[in-house]
């Protein structure tokens, strides 16, 4: 097959002016109805040829109209492309041979830096049109990945040294996510090419891109643990006063970019915006996005149990199984006000909830299985004797309880099926005065009397009673 011929997908991507068909021309993996194409178009051309070869294709197939820029910006960005083509193949082949090398990787991952750069290059002299800068973000996003396959095979084949300190026996030699940091700071350039945009035709404005591309400087900064540098991402949008309407922007920008607005207003524990932005991720995302609605729920369930007090129901966990996995336990326990339950919960997914970063939020979501219990023992306390003339409908529950009836509940409560848990009236009197200050709760204390005396209504809120 001669190029011009493996470029023909390519000119009529372009002729579409679409910017995902020439993202997939320029994609690494070949499409599943054409599983030969990256070969094909490998083995039409070579090395000392390529950058010729590219030259006469495009100059015989785009546009008359089309610039000298314009062609030359492609000429070069297609012959890096197969030169990223050649290193994926032979990487290929080494791993299929059980060879493959941490150079290999990084010869992959340096291709691919030099496409993008390339894109870069050409979109910011303005030689390319406006709406390439989304097929620079798919070509960005695999960058991402192939920097992320560099570090985990150099992570593979460094050396190591023995320290001499009493803390760490070993250490590393090699920074364990060189590629992807060096990566982060190609999609620096990229997001600095979006927002600072001055063309005044906001139609044809770069800033249709600073979403998706705040978007994948997230996915990065999470992997490297950078949280600090995804918050100036967002001070940075929110300082931007020229930005076309949110609600313009694409659904899937949108969610994607309030979802990590309000996993990082979560992790700052702010839980008021954190619920809010969760929230408007979960109403625009997709009914049919069921991983996206399971990542939004990991975070907006613990929100909730903070702001709200809500508890998710059995038909939503039902209807996302991960979810139901990873916290199905937990709010039983709560439900039920089972202390016990509850706390074997946490520890038994305690490394998962760490991984996550929810660990510490679930903990405290322990007052809600707490007001739970102590509700059960209000509602056993029953209702005051019937006056005469009263009715049914008149009955009120009893106001006044002692407390040791509640420390006889946090006893059972907090041991199971167990001999109950060694603690005093007065340590419940605490508990009881914190659920109280918290809300949980509604009444007072009487020492002098040794009860609570509750609310006739609302006594416990968000619970109906």
């Amino acid at each position: 097959m001669a190029l011009q011929e493996a470029l023909e997908p390519f000119l009529a991507a372009y002729a579409s002016h679409n910017p995902m068909p020439v993202a997939r021309f320029l994609d690494p993996i070949p499409p599943p109805q054409d599983p030969g194409r990256l070969y094909d178009f490998w083995r039409a051309s070579s090395e000392d040829k390529i950058l010729a070869d590219v030259r006469y294709a495009l100059q015989n197939g785009m546009p008359n109209r089309t610039s000298f820029d314009e062609v030359q910006g492609w000429v070069d960005i297609i012959a890096c492309y197969w030169r990223a083509v050649d290193r994926i193949l032979k990487a290929e082949q080494a791993q299929n041979q059980s060879k493959l090398s941490e150079k290999q990787m990084v010869d992959v991952y340096d291709a691919w830096k030099d496409l993008t750069s390339n894109f870069i290059k050409y979109i910011s002299n303005g030689n390319l049109p406006h709406w390439t800068v989304f097929t620079l973000y798919f070509t960005a996003n695999n960058l991402r990945k192939f920097a992320i396959k560099a570090d985990e095979q150099l992570a593979k084949a460094k050396p190591v040294a023995f320290s001499a300190g009493f803390q760490d026996d070993i250490v590393d030699t090699n920074a364990k996510n060189e590629k992807l940091e060096e990566a982060a700071r190609v999609f620096n350039r990229i997001y600095a090419l979006c927002v600072g945009d001055r063309n005044p035709d906001m139609m044809s404005s770069r800033k249709w891109g600073v979403y998706c591309i705040a978007n994948l400087q997230f996915k990065t900064y999470f992997k490297l643990k950078a949280i600090s540098l995804s918050k100036n991402v967002v001070k940075s949008i929110d300082a931007q006063s020229d930005l076309p309407p949110f609600e313009l922007y694409p659904a899937s920008h949108r969610v994607t970019y309030k979802y990590y607005v309000g996993v990082l207003s979560f992790l700052q524990e702010d839980y008021a915006k954190a619920e809010a932005a969760l929230m408007e991720a979960w109403n625009t995302c997709h009914a049919q996005s069921v991983r996206n609605k399971e990542l939004i729920l990991t975070y907006l369930v613990p929100c909730r149990l903070i702001t709200q007090h809500n508890i998710p129901s059995a038909q939503l966990l039902n209807e996302y199984p991960h979810v139901r996995r990873l916290f199905g336990d937990l709010v039983s326990s709560i439900r039920k006000g089972d202390l016990s339950g509850f706390d074997k919960a946490l520890a038994a997914g305690e490394p998962e909830f760490v991984r996550r970063r929810v660990f510490l939020t679930l903990e405290r979501s322990r007052d809600i299985a707490l007001r739970n219990l102590l509700r059960k023992v209000y509602l056993a306390e029953g209702y005051e004797d019937m006056k005469a003339g009263q009715t049914e409908k008149d009955r009120v529950r009893k106001s006044r309880i002692p407390i040791s009836h509640f420390a006889a509940a946090f006893r059972m409560g907090t041991a199971g099926a167990g001999s109950g848990q060694a603690i005093d009236d007065d340590e419940v009197e605490c508990l009881l005065a914190n659920m109280i200050y918290k809300g949980l709760m509604k009444g007072y204390i009487s020492r002098d009397h040794g009860i609570v005396v509750v609310n006739k209504k609302g006594a416990f809120p968000g619970t109906g009673v």
